[in-house]
């Protein structure tokens, strides 16, 4: 169940991994986050990020991801 949604729009994914690691923080462990993002590059950016920062990709039809909050 997707606790907030953000619409990024165009924004490139240099700020836009910023911002979402910003609003991560704001969710509480196993909350999802409904990302809509129209930048080409988070195809492969938002996956990384996510195998990154230890955040669980839920699902990633693009422009619409869905990440969960890690746990710890």
């Amino acid at each position: 169940m997707v606790t907030e949604k953000w619409d990024a729009g165009e924004m490139g994914c240099g700020e836009l991994l910023v911002e979402l690691a910003n609003r991560m923080k704001e969710l509480l462990p196993g909350q999802i986050l409904e990302l809509r993002a129209l930048d080409s590059g988070a195809v492969e950016d938002i996956p990384a990020w996510c195998v990154l920062t230890t955040h669980s990709l839920v699902s990633a039809r693009h422009p619409i991801y869905l990440i969960q909050r890690r746990e710890k």
